[in-house]
């Protein structure tokens, strides 16, 4: 595993553990080069890509880490563990894996999050529903909100 520090080829593992439903292995490595460590997350590459069809009908590979970055936007200077997103990203990633479907809508996996966010963290919700949604003014937004309190589950 080349280091991401000094790009040295070489890394020696320090410590393994199963990473969240198990079908992952996270493993802390430390350059031999520069002695500095860093964590790489090993997972079973042999599946069937996923591809997801945005609005525009444009096809793309799903990239379970564009999903981490939206849920660690939404999720800034809130109280949100970084390992309940990666269980969040793991969850859906599983999901659309257990479907077997090749293709998924866009859609699909921003209700997928939207989900997983309401009981995450409320804050979080609204915000990415806020980019995710597209509100054009307050009174969208306001509507977000009022579902939010009239359902709380």
């Amino acid at each position: 595993m080349k280091c991401p520090f000094c790009d040295h080829e070489d890394s020696r593992v320090v410590d393994s553990r199963p990473a969240g439903d198990g079908k992952a292995i996270r493993r802390r490595r430390e350059c031999i080069a520069c002695g500095r460590r860093f964590t790489t997350l090993e997972r079973v590459a042999e599946l069937l890509p996923i591809f997801v069809v945005k609005k525009d009908g444009t096809r793309e590979a799903f990239d379970p880490e564009k999903i981490k970055r939206g849920l660690m936007k939404a999720c800034e200077k809130r109280p949100v563990a970084l390992e309940e997103i990666d269980t969040v990203v793991e969850e859906i990633e599983h999901k659309l894996v257990q479907a077997g479907e090749q293709e998924v809508q866009s859609t699909v996996i921003g209700e997928m999050i939207m989900e997983r966010l309401r009981k995450l963290d409320e804050v979080a919700y609204v915000r990415f529903a806020s980019v995710y949604r597209q509100f054009k003014d307050i009174n969208t937004f306001m509507e977000e909100l009022n579902k939010l309190l009239r359902d709380p589950s």
